[in-house]
C-alpha cells in the first residue's frame, strides 16, 4: 500500500470558465493510469456549500449520480466509475458543505481541545485528511483530484491551500 510520501497525486483544475470537460478528462487520465497497472482512485471535490448534490436542481448541477452506499454525487463520480472501472463511495466526494459539517461536528465533540477552530488551518486540514483517506481505503498508488468549479472562484481557495499544504 502506498503511503502519502510515496503516493502520487495528480490535481485537475478547470481554468476561467467551468464545464470544460475537467470530468472526462480525470476519467481518461485515469483509464490510462489504470490500463498501464497502476492503482487508481478519484476524488471529486465540488465547491458548493450543499452537503451533497442530492437537493440541487439538476437543470442548473447538472443529473446527480447516486453511489452503490447511496450518497448524492456530482455525475462526473459516474464517468470516474464508468471509465476507471472502479467502485467510488461517500469517501470519494467532498463538497464545501461536508468538509465545513465534519470541522464543526468535531468541534462540538470537543475533538480539537478547547483550542480555537479557525479556517486556515482547519478546513484545509479536514481536506488533507478525506483526501489521504479516502486515498488509504482504496489502497491507490495515484489519486486522481477534480475540484469543480474555476480556478477564480473564491469558494476554492480553501481546496488550493489544501494542495499547496500537501
Amino acid at each position: 500500500m502506498s503511503t502519502m510520501e510515496n503516493r502520487k497525486y495528480i490535481f485537475v483544475m478547470g481554468g476561467v470558465m467551468s464545464g470544460v470537460g475537467k470530468g472526462i478528462t480525470t476519467s481518461s487520465i485515469g483509464a490510462i493510469l489504470k490500463a498501464r497497472g497502476y492503482k487508481i482512485t478519484a476524488l471529486k471535490i465540488d465547491p458548493y456549500v450543499n452537503v451533497d448534490a442530492g437537493t440541487m436542481n439538476p437543470t442548473e448541477h447538472g443529473e446527480v449520480f447516486v453511489l452503490d452506499d447511496g450518497d448524492e454525487t456530482d455525475q462526473d463520480m459516474g464517468n470516474y466509475e464508468r471509465f476507471m472501472g472502479v467502485t467510488l463511495s461517500r469517501d470519494n466526494y467532498m463538497t464545501t458543505g461536508r468538509v465545513y459539517e465534519s470541522v464543526i461536528h468535531r468541534e462540538r465533540n470537543l475533538e480539537f481541545g478547547g483550542k480555537c477552530v479557525q479556517v486556515v488551518p482547519h478546513i484545509p486540514l479536514e481536506v488533507i485528511n478525506r483526501i489521504v483517506h479516502a486515498s488509504n481505503k482504496d489502497k491507490s498508488e495515484i489519486t486522481l483530484i477534480e475540484i469543480g468549479g474555476t480556478v477564480g472562484e473564491y469558494e476554492n481557495i480553501l481546496f488550493m491551500e489544501a494542495i499547496r499544504m500537501m
